[in-house]
């Protein structure tokens, strides 16, 4: 019979591998033979997180910091959660014990400004306009119909332009989502699915976040979504729960209802819905993919891509290999080769001069 530890170790080989249910499984197993171990609880709560099961990573973190209130572990995996369910002040409680037990992560503090801003959002605190221009809904519309000439000149303010410019297009079966965001770093990016929310962050260290949170037409499967940080922009795909046509991408009071979609045998182009004059979407898709191949880039940059490059084209052993040795070695040593990574722990090799550091999965 395997040990809890056995357990444990299968589960992190199964996050490795971006199985989350499988390590929700194995931990659920190794919790049941060793119920007073904290970090069985905060380990199955980052699973259930990737799951987008929230209430249960809350249940799972509170148990944690109930069993080792020392656990700065918990305390992330319980704000995260808690941050995504909406609970931005039980995040921010949780972030700020969190800080005070690992001050140097840095997580902490980045989490507590998100959640801040969201707190300051939903109190209206955020000024939206100058406090010496009347808001455009303060005159009654006896008032409106008797001076015309006063209401003419309240003048509205003119809606803030979104920092990335973002676009979509449908399949049948999933909707892909571009937001264009050049030589955005891809930890900057963070990216969460609900049953029918997309929740996208980009925080650049310096830099106002950019925060994009639609109530989607449809809904979709956040197990089967997925994004990827490219040089140009940032695609994420949708899979749709339903094989209808979305007539938009956002929900919306007077959205169209949504019709199935007929799927042919025959190879069948994205549909891009557009209230603009029709464009060619092939040869703008063309044009995006130059751009990217023809785009000059050194140092990391270079290097990133040329990984992204070998990581695309590999087959499932070497995608495993490279994700295995990333993460063991705290991002020191790549390896291919899943032979000799497969059935050994991938010790690290820091730089000269420079310290090695456990990193956090």
């Amino acid at each position: 019979m395997a040990s809890s530890s056995d357990l444990a170790a299968k589960a992190k080989e199964a996050f490795i591998d971006d199985h989350f249910e499988l390590a929700v499984d194995y931990y659920s197993q190794a919790i049941a033979l060793d119920p007073q171990t904290s970090h069985l609880f905060s380990d199955r709560s980052q699973a259930n997180i990737k799951l987008n099961n929230f209430t249960e990573a809350v249940a799972d973190a509170n148990k944690a910091i109930e069993l080792d209130s020392s656990n700065a572990k918990a305390y992330l995996r319980k704000g995260t959660a808690c941050f995504s369910l909406e609970e931005y002040h039980t995040a921010k409680a949780a972030f700020e014990a969190g800080s005070k037990l690992a001050p140097e992560d840095a997580r902490f503090t980045d989490w507590i400004k998100k959640c801040e801003k969201c707190i300051a959002e939903e109190e209206g605190e955020l000024p939206t306009q100058s406090s010496d221009v009347a808001p455009t809904n303060v005159v009654a519309s006896s008032q409106a119909t008797e001076k015309t000439d006063v209401t003419s000149e309240v003048i509205a303010p003119t809606p803030a332009k979104p920092k990335y410019r973002h676009e979509f297009y449908q399949k049948p079966e999933e909707v892909v989502v571009t937001i264009f965001a050049k030589g955005i770093p891809a930890n900057s990016v963070f990216v969460n699915y609900g049953e029918q929310i997309l929740s996208v962050t980009i925080d650049v260290p310096g830099e106002d976040s950019y925060i994009f949170q639609p109530r989607l037409f449809g809904k979709i499967v956040p197990a089967k979504c997925r994004h990827v940080v490219l040089s140009t922009k940032v695609e994420i795909r949708l899979a749709k729960a339903e094989l209808i046509q979305w007539t938009s991408l956002e929900f919306g009071e007077k959205s169209l209802v949504a019709q199935p979609i007929n799927i042919s045998t025959g190879n069948q182009r994205p549909s891009y819905p557009s209230s603009k004059p029709t464009k060619d979407w092939d040869k703008l898709e063309a044009q995006v993919k130059k751009e990217e191949k023809d785009e000059k880039l050194d140092g990391d940059a270079a290097l990133n891509k040329f990984f992204r490059d070998i990581y695309k084209d590999a087959d499932e052993d070497t995608r495993r290999a490279m994700r295995k040795s990333f993460v063991e070695s705290n991002g020191t040593v790549l390896s291919t080769n899943w032979k000799e990574v497969g059935s050994k722990m991938v010790e690290g090799t820091p730089p000269d001069g420079m310290e090695m550091k456990k990193w956090e999965y």
